[in-house]
């Protein structure tokens, strides 16, 4: 038996991790060590033998980027699949959830965020884009240190070891046409110089976490900004990552185009300069020639599928994205449920329920869960501004083991097992997860679970008696 030993390692460490294959850049290959130090990889050597002081594992692949939550939302996860009068939808889902935000503390947000990106990780994820709106107090007065709930998501990151891409959101108006904010928007309003200054409170946090950590912006939506708040906030923050909502729902693109006088894609696309640096986040409801321009326009499309389908939104444009060469990624959204095979599964699921045909996502012929689960992994890290996507030398140590062994997967072939992990198997055959070298997840387990979810109950039990 092969003696191996695992602790948490610190990213300046050299460290190596034996696998009896990994999906490296180049292909399959078998009894492979990995090096990495300083959180990124610096050796990766196949036809090898396993020394005493290696972190052994089954299976290495690239580790996933959640490109897209909300965190606080998985507090309410449950809470609003009773069908009112009348036909339940994506609006009257959110009026709900505004209700619920009135009630968070900066105690519950950190609480609840530990938890989601403890989850993540556990589901194989390495790293979170956190689409983060939820800025001030209930009724909208800001905290006296603006950058409050920034504080508490950094904290959430540094508590998992998650690499973290915060993406602080600019909501101004409550709907198309520069409507005024609803009571339950007022937490997340801002102008541009508050925006502004609410970025600069956001990086001060996060330079405290380690060097892979990140910040970017979110212009929520074309609804809940204005064109020339729009040009102002992206001439004000021209490096790292964008991402923005855009044509979610059916009534979006009425609203946007009734007022702007084109669909939110086109729309977008036409009067900013959209790059390899953004994401569009949904983009369920696109035309024939918005699908095409969006992919070459090098943006990651960011698709929650589970979330999509939860909230009634309807399936992405797969194929013709793919066939046009579009990037994209997965992200949980609404965290509602944090799974990373179900969101991989669920984005084909939709495209053979729509199309009634099988094997969708893919060009020309060839497997659907590599197709899949590599487009993810390279998007992902594209989308949050990672430098990862795959095991090379030189990039961020963004790793998952997983257990081709298990039951779901043990008569696979080699060439299967993202076949098998994509369609067959659930998150628990994943045994651990590095994040830009921090290994937070050992044996299928986080080394901080206890009391993450300890702190979490006690959060939750706080927040319900305040509802």
């Amino acid at each position: 038996a092969l003696v191996c030993f695992m602790s948490i390692h610190k990213n300046e460490d050299l460290q190596m991790i034996f696998a009896k294959q990994a999906k490296l850049s180049t292909g399959w290959a078998s009894n492979v060590r990995v090096t990495h130090a300083d959180g990124r990889i610096t050796d990766i050597a196949p036809n090898q033998t396993p020394d005493a002081h290696d972190t052994c594992v089954d299976t290495l692949l690239p580790a996933l980027a959640n490109l897209h939550s909300h965190s606080f939302q998985r507090a309410m996860a449950g809470m609003t699949e009773y069908r009112m009068a009348g036909k339940d939808s994506f609006w009257t889902w959110r009026d709900l959830m505004y209700r619920f935000t009135a009630n968070l503390t900066p105690e519950h947000i950190e609480a609840i965020a530990a938890f989601v990106f403890l989850e993540m990780q556990e589901a194989g994820y390495a790293s979170v884009g956190e689409f983060h709106y939820l800025h001030h107090q209930a009724g909208g007065t800001p905290y006296a240190d603006l950058g409050e709930l920034s504080g508490r998501i950094a904290a959430a990151a540094a508590t998992t070891g998650i690499g973290l891409t915060h993406l602080p959101v600019l909501y101004t108006y409550g709907g198309a046409g520069q409507a005024p904010l609803q009571d339950g928007q007022a937490r997340f309003g801002n102008s541009v110089d508050r925006f502004n200054d609410l970025v600069a409170k956001a990086r001060d946090v996060v330079a405290h976490l380690p060097a892979d950590c990140r910040v970017g912006i979110a212009p929520h939506s074309l609804r809940a900004t204005s064109p020339d708040d729009l040009k102002a906030v992206l001439a004000a923050h021209t490096a790292g990552p964008v991402h923005i909502h855009i044509a979610e729902q059916p009534k979006e693109v009425a609203d946007i185009s009734a007022w702007l006088g084109a669909r939110p894609v086109d729309w977008l696309l036409a009067n900013a300069e959209v790059t390899i640096n953004w994401s569009l986040i949904h983009a369920t409801h696109m035309t024939a020639d918005e699908t095409l321009k969006m992919a070459k326009s090098g943006a990651v499309a960011g698709l929650c599928p589970v979330t999509e389908a939860n909230l009634g939104d309807g399936p992405f444009n797969g194929p013709s994205y793919l066939e046009a060469g579009g990037a994209f990624g997965v992200g949980s959204d609404s965290n509602v449920l944090i799974s990373l095979t179900e969101e991989l599964r669920t984005l084909e699921y939709s495209q053979r329920l729509r199309d009634v045909a099988r094997n969708v996502m893919v060009v020309g012929e060839g497997s659907v869960g590599d197709t899949i689960y590599t487009g993810a992994a390279k998007g992902g890290a594209q989308a949050l501004g990672r430098g990862a996507g795959e095991i090379a030398v030189g990039e961020l140590a963004d790793i998952v083991a997983i257990d081709s062994a298990a039951p779901s997967m043990c008569a696979l072939r080699q060439d299967q097992i993202l076949d098998g992990l994509v369609f067959a198997a659930k998150d628990d055959v994943v045994t651990d997860v590095w994040s830009a070298g921090r290994h937070a997840v050992q044996s299928g387990r986080h080394v901080k679970r206890d009391d993450i979810v300890a702190a979490y109950k006690l959060a939750m039990q706080s927040l319900m008696a305040s509802l």
